[in-house]
């Protein structure tokens, strides 16, 4: 859960976002890019993040401001789990990531599983819609995250590492390895346990 500072300096972000995509009053936009710099850094002083690598991040975002889409795979085989190791942490989590322009979810979320890990997989339910502020194990994002998790089946493939990736490997789930937290939550597997366990359980959303 994110503190609320974190929160307000993101809600500010998000207002000079779209003030700057809507005015055209130069005073008005003078106004939008000061209220982003200050949503900056807030969040620079509560973080260990630069100010410039924040208002680098801010200046990219353009247009009205929405949820970002991440969509996660879980791919079972018998009763363990499919987990992929990030090359930038070293911690596993369920293979997926942010959602592109021209794919559906499911789509998406096929591919980052076959870009990820090797196996090619269909999307079979929808497991949940997680609003990532709401969970509780989740490092704050300087953006809103929306998270859809499928469950998926595996149609073909082998394991195979990419580029994000440095470990293709099924766990139980009694036996987690090391999460990568602001990618996959003990929240978030829990909930995909019990719809593996209960297929007729209805999709879980915040």
């Amino acid at each position: 859960m994110e503190p609320r500072w974190f929160d307000w300096a993101s809600r500010i972000q998000a207002i000079a976002q779209n003030g700057l995509a809507f005015s055209r009053n130069p005073y008005d936009i003078e106004r939008f890019q000061a209220l982003r710099l200050i949503a900056a850094e807030i969040l620079a002083d509560g973080s260990d993040a630069g100010i410039r690598r924040i208002e680098g991040l801010f200046e990219q975002e353009t247009g009205y401001a929405t949820p970002k889409i991440d969509v996660r795979g879980a791919v079972f085989r018998g009763n363990s789990l499919l987990f992929v190791r990030e090359s930038l942490d070293g911690l596993w989590t369920l293979p997926g990531g942010f959602a592109d322009i021209g794919d559906s979810p499911s789509s998406s979320v096929e591919r980052e599983i076959a870009e990820e890990s090797g196996f090619e997989a269909r999307a079979v339910k929808l497991i949940a819609v997680i609003d990532r502020r709401q969970d509780p194990h989740c490092p704050p994002h300087p953006f809103h995250i929306w998270k859809l998790i499928f469950l998926c089946e595996i149609t073909g493939g082998q394991p195979k590492t990419s580029l994000e990736t440095t470990g293709v490997e099924f766990f139980g789930e009694n036996e987690l390895p090391p999460l990568s937290l602001g990618r996959t939550s003990p929240r978030q597997l829990d909930l995909v346990f019990k719809h593996h366990s209960d297929p007729s359980r209805p999709a879980d959303f915040d």
